[in-house]
This record gives structure tokens, sequence and C-alpha cells, in this order.
């Protein structure tokens, strides 16, 4: 608990997690664009596809590279796919015009985020985990982890709601998503916007600490387990 690199790790994955829970929200979402629950499910199918293809991709990237730089290549793909969040974002939820026309653009855009935004679990943070936490203390950990980032997540669904209708002016009771909602849809997105853009960039910001600490908190890893190895 007292290694920095875990703390560290732990409070971004604490602001790094609200994203995807607000995401929860996307089928709401389409829905009230007007898409039909058949093309709702298939938006869905294809982000949930680039993200599995993502988190593969960003583990060979981050191993790759971290052949060459040890100490800084795999913050540097984590923050790279946690910026990336930003962008995609902001072209889904407001750059593509909110019309069942425009099914493609969606479709696309979903794709190449999930491939994106996917990286850091499996580039930085369980990879980071291994090599600075004992063997014998990584299941551990590895829980405290999830559970920790779970129930700080979950607070982001609600803060979607709030958000979506104090601020945006969404209204239940004018909404009916069989038929969808164009202001529904525009507070909604809102919503979404404010609760992935903020969180996808304090989470850039709460890696940089990692550049500092990895490298110390790895060898330190090192040494205590050459030392119980001796022991035995």
């Amino acid at each position: 608990m007292k290694v920095k690199t875990f703390q560290i790790i732990v409070l971004q994955g604490i602001i790094g997690s609200l994203p995807w829970t607000a995401i929860v929200f996307f089928t709401m979402w389409f829905e009230l664009i007007g898409f039909d629950n058949n093309s709702s499910a298939a938006l869905n199918s294809l982000f949930a596809i680039g993200c599995a293809s993502g988190a593969f991709i960003g583990g060979v990237i981050a191993d790759h590279l971290s052949k060459y730089f040890p100490d800084s290549a795999r913050v540097m793909c984590a923050q790279f796919s946690a910026f990336m969040g930003i962008p995609f974002s902001w072209i889904l939820l407001t750059v593509i015009p909110q019309s069942v026309d425009y099914w493609y653009a969606f479709a696309v855009t979903l794709f190449f985020m999930g491939i994106t935004i996917s990286w850091c679990a499996t580039s930085a943070n369980n990879p980071m985990f291994a090599e600075v936490v004992p063997p014998k203390h990584r299941t551990m950990i590895y829980a405290f982890d999830r559970a920790f980032e779970g129930s700080f997540a979950s607070l982001a669904a609600p803060a979607v709601g709030l958000i979506t209708e104090k601020i945006y002016g969404y209204d239940t009771k004018t909404v009916n998503l069989a038929n969808g909602s164009a202001e529904g849809a525009y507070a909604l997105s809102r919503g979404l916007l404010t609760m992935m853009i903020v969180p996808f960039g304090v989470c850039v910001l709460f890696y940089s600490p990692l550049y500092l600490v990895f490298k110390h908190d790895r060898e330190n890893a090192k040494f205590a387990s050459f030392k119980e190895q001796e022991l035995v």
C-alpha cells in the first residue's frame, strides 16, 4: 500500500473509470437520437469490438516499447490512450450530427474510439503492478484496485443524470424513447461530454508522476524479491 506507483495508479483509476461508467448511457442516447434497438445494439457492439482489439494492440505496443524505454514506455502508452478519449468524445458527442442518417459516422468513430481508449489496463496498469508488487501480494493488490475503482466509478452514472437534468435541461416527462427526442439527445450528449472529457484529461495528468517514481519502485521490488529468495 505504501508503494507510490500503486497509489498513483489507483488514484488515476478512480478518475479514469468514470468515463467508462458513463458510457452505459450510450444505448439510451442512440435511442433518443432515433436509432432502433438493432441499430443501437450494432453501434455498441462495434465499440466493444474496438475496445477488445485495442486492449490487445495497446498491450503489444507497450511490451515492445518497454524493451527500449523500460522506465517510461508504459506511462506514455497509458497517457496516449487516456488523451485519445478527449478528441473522440468531442467528435462523437458534438461534431457528428445527431441524426439516424449518420449511422456509419457513429459506427466508424465508436470503433476507432474503442481501439484507442482501451490501452490503460493492458499497456500500463496491470504490468506495472506486476513489476512493483511482490508476487505474494499481487492477488490482494489487484482485488483492492478493482474494488476501490469500482466503488468510485459507480458515482459516474448518477452524476451524468444530475448534470444532464440540472444543467442541460433534460426533462424525463417529455421524452419518449420509442420516438426519439432531439432535445433529450442533445442534453444527454452534453452530460456525457462533461463526464468523459474532464476525467480523461485529469487521468492524463495523474499518470505523469509515474515518470518519477516507477523506476525506483520497480528496483525496490526486485531487491525485496531477491532478499526473499535468499532467505528461502
